[in-house]
């Protein structure tokens, strides 16, 4: 078992990382919540391989407990879902005083962390994340927010988890596409604050050395995000570094109707494309493009694309939440290991070789 605390004073909760985690998940569950009531929110995929065993888990040490399933994919992530998950909330009769888990992918840990944090002004809630996304990134940093048509986490709040608990061992239901996805946003993170973790990564030549490496791989990213959120809870400064490939990644997925890309894919697009970009301005060393390409087809990711209708991409990324004052801040590298915010505007995504 590995434990991380995310030390925010009055705010700060654990990150306990242990395989076989979900068979003891009551017992885990009455380490920091005493009360009676327990709404699961989850999705179809997940609920088929893990919903039953988690609520009779919970039934099973005195609990009670509903769960909604809703359907899986980014499009569930929409401001209109939230309506059905109040009205569940109230015939349910919850409280504040009650407890909601979000088991599932960045989706769910999304939606119901945005409809905790929200619902009768704000209600307790655990993330149990079951993707390699979320287990590395989005269950972390108490970031969670709805979509609109026009862009992606346009409508959030800052609202932490009661703790986060995750189990390796899930991953292994896991498609292979959504693993793919999950291994972007763990190759970010060394691409912006551990190079020796990157060529790590790089050696790597199965899924199943990913595996074998699985809790180290979840705990670096981690305690990587936990330092940085430390530093900028409110996404200021340092923390927008971890939104390297993010401005045109979100872009990406939305101009495909986010069913073409997934989040990671978008992601991995968007690292390699921002360093090609940069490094033809002249603003970053050649090479860096290179070495993401590299480690991108390394996991079968795909890294660059051809975009028919570029006005259509320029405005989502100007409504990107680092677009301030007409300032745009993109998260570049001096090398691989070391991301810095550069300060442009619009103009940065305006080239002939996109």
């Amino acid at each position: 078992m590995k434990e991380l605390v995310v030390d925010l004073k009055e705010k700060s909760y654990s990150i306990v990382i242990k395989k076989g985690l979900i068979n003891d998940f009551g017992d885990e569950i009455k380490k920091v919540y005493n009360g009676k009531k327990i709404f699961i929110l989850t999705d179809k995929n997940v609920d088929y391989y893990y919903g039953d065993k988690v609520k009779d888990l919970l039934i099973s040490v005195g609990y009670e407990v509903k769960k909604m399933v809703l359907e899986p994919g980014e499009e569930t992530k929409s401001f209109n879902t939230l309506p059905k998950i109040y009205n569940e909330f109230l015939d349910f009769r919850l409280t504040r005083s009650d407890l909601i888990i979000t088991l599932g992918g960045g989706v769910i840990g999304d939606i119901g962390g945005f409809a905790a944090s929200t619902f009768l002004r704000g209600i307790d809630f655990i993330q149990f994340p079951t993707s390699l996304l979320a287990q590395v990134d989005s269950s972390v940093g108490g970031k969670v927010a709805v979509d609109l048509d026009r862009g992606k986490n346009l409508v959030g709040s800052f609202y932490h988890p009661k703790i986060v608990l995750i189990d390796p061992n899930v991953l292994i239901t896991l498609e292979d596409k959504f693993f793919k996805d999950g291994m972007a946003e763990v190759i970010k993170y060394g691409c912006i604050k551990d190079k020796e973790f990157f060529h790590k990564l790089k050696g790597f030549s199965y899924k199943s050395e990913v595996m074998e490496n699985i809790e180290d791989i979840i705990y670096t990213c981690c305690n990587i995000k936990r330092i940085v959120v430390e530093n900028d809870e409110k996404d200021k400064g340092e923390r927008m570094l971890l939104n390297f490939g993010h401005t045109l990644g979100h872009a990406i997925e939305a101009y495909y109707n986010f069913n073409k890309y997934t989040h990671g894919e978008a992601v991995g697009i968007g690292m390699y494309k921002i360093s090609k970009i940069s490094e033809e301005k002249g603003i970053i060393s050649e090479g860096i493009s290179n070495e993401i390409k590299d480690i991108l087809v390394n996991y079968s990711l795909p890294y660059d694309i051809d975009i028919e209708n570029l006005d259509k991409i320029l405005e989502t990324i100007s409504l990107d939440k680092k677009n301030i004052d007409n300032v745009l801040k993109v998260v570049l590298l001096k090398e691989i290991g070391d991301a810095f915010l550069q300060n442009t505007n619009i103009d940065f995504f305006k080239t002939n070789k996109f």
